[in-house]
C-alpha cells in the first residue's frame, strides 16, 4: 500500500485517533482477535469495550497516520472474517461487521487530511477483503451521506435488498451488492465524538425513545440519541459530535427536564470509550452521575501517555 502522503502533509509526530465500531459484543475472544489484528508498530491501544446489550464493541487506537491507516484496514478484514451478520440481530443500527471506522485528528494533522486517510482506507478494505464502503462526515463523497445515520438507514438486512434495486443506495466503493456476511463498512473522518449512556429509574422503553426523539429535535445535528431497554432498564445512548458548541451539561439538563415530565429521572451515566479533557466539566451534575469513571483510563490525553497492553500474544 502506498504510504499516506499529500501536499501540506501532516507534521512529524502527528497523532490520529481511530475509533472502529464492530458488530460483536458477546464473544470476548472474537473481539480480542479483531483487536489483535490491529497491532501495528506505531499504534497505541487506548481503550476497548464490549456492550452485550447492543451487541457492539468499540475500540480506540491512536498513533502515526500511516500506522493507524494500516491498523484500521486490518481490523476491518479480521471483522469480516469472524463476524456473520446473517446469524445475529442488530440491537444497535449496523450495516457491517466493521460497522463504522472514523479517523479523528488529535495533533499535527487536520480534519481534511483525516478525510484523505479515510478514503485510502476504504479503497484498501474493498481491494483486500471485498467489503464495499460508504464514506461519511468529512470524507463523504455525496452530501446525502454526510450523516452516518443516513448511510445506515434500513440496516444490513434492509440495505442488502435495497442496493439490488436502487442505484442511489449503492456503496461509494465496491459492490453493488453488499458482502454476503460482512455487509458494508462506513468509513469517515470527524471531530471528537463523546458517546454517553444515561440510565433511568424505569423500564419503560417507550419513554426513553420519546425522550430521544425530543432531544434529537431540539439539539439539531450535534446530538444523536436512541432509546433502548438494556438489562431491564430504559437507557438513552447519546453521540455528542460537538461538545464545544453543545456542552454535555446542557444535554444532561435537557434530558433531566424531559424525564421529569415522564415521572422518571436519570440514575447513572456512562462514558463509552474516551473523552477529551476539554469535554470534562468538573463538579457538573452529569459527571457526578458517572459510574466507574477513572480519569486516568477515560481521558484521552492521559491514556495517550499510558496506553493499554494489547490483549493478544505477539503484539
Amino acid at each position: 500500500m502506498t504510504p499516506f502522503t499529500q501536499s501540506g502533509a501532516a507534521s512529524p509526530g502527528a497523532v490520529v485517533e481511530c475509533v472502529p465500531n464492530f458488530s460483536e459484543g458477546t464473544d470476548p475472544e472474537r473481539v480480542k482477535a479483531i483487536i489483535g489484528a490491529m497491532c501495528v508498530d506505531g499504534v497505541r491501544l487506548l481503550d476497548w469495550s464490549m456492550d452485550e446489550g447492543h451487541n457492539r464493541s468499540i475500540v480506540t487506537i491512536a498513533g502515526d497516520p500511516n500506522a493507524i491507516l494500516e491498523a484500521a484496514i486490518r481490523g476491518a478484514g479480521k471483522a469480516a472474517e469472524l463476524i456473520d451478520l446473517t446469524v445475529q440481530e442488530g440491537q444497535h443500527p449496523r450495516i457491517g461487521a466493521a460497522d463504522v471506522i472514523p479517523f479523528v485528528p488529535v495533533s499535527g494533522i487536520r480534519l481534511e487530511q483525516c478525510a484523505l486517510l479515510a478514503r485510502q482506507a476504504g479503497m484498501e478494505i474493498w481491494r483486500r477483503f471485498g467489503v464495499p464502503v460508504y464514506f461519511y462526515e468529512a470524507a463523504a463523497a455525496r452530501p446525502d451521506r454526510a450523516s452516518v445515520d443516513d448511510v445506515r438507514r434500513d440496516q444490513f438486512e434492509g440495505l442488502r435488498d435495497i442496493v439490488r434495486k436502487d442505484a442511489s443506495r449503492r456503496p461509494d466503493i465496491g459492490g453493488p451488492a453488499l458482502h454476503p456476511t460482512a455487509g458494508a463498512c462506513a468509513v469517515g473522518a470527524r471531530k471528537f465524538l463523546v458517546t454517553y449512556n444515561i440510565c433511568f429509574d424505569s423500564s419503560d422503553v417507550a419513554m426513553a425513545r420519546s425522550i430521544a426523539k425530543e432531544v434529537r429535535a431540539s439539539a439539531g445535528k450535534t446530538v444523536k440519541a436512541i432509546g433502548a431497554l438494556v438489562h431491564g432498564r430504559a437507557q438513552l445512548t447519546l453521540n455528542i459530535s460537538d461538545f464545544e458548541r453543545t456542552p454535555i451539561s446542557e444535554v444532561f439538563a435537557k434530558i433531566s427536564k424531559l424525564a421529569t415530565r415522564h415521572k422518571t429521572a436519570p440514575i447513572e451515566g456512562e462514558v463509552v470509550g474516551l473523552i477529551p479533557e476539554a469535554a470534562c466539566e468538573r463538579d457538573s451534575e452529569w459527571m457526578r452521575h458517572l459510574i466507574q469513571f477513572d480519569p486516568a483510563a477515560k481521558i484521552l490525553e492521559r491514556r495517550l501517555e499510558n496506553p493499554l497492553a494489547w490483549p493478544t500474544k505477539g503484539c
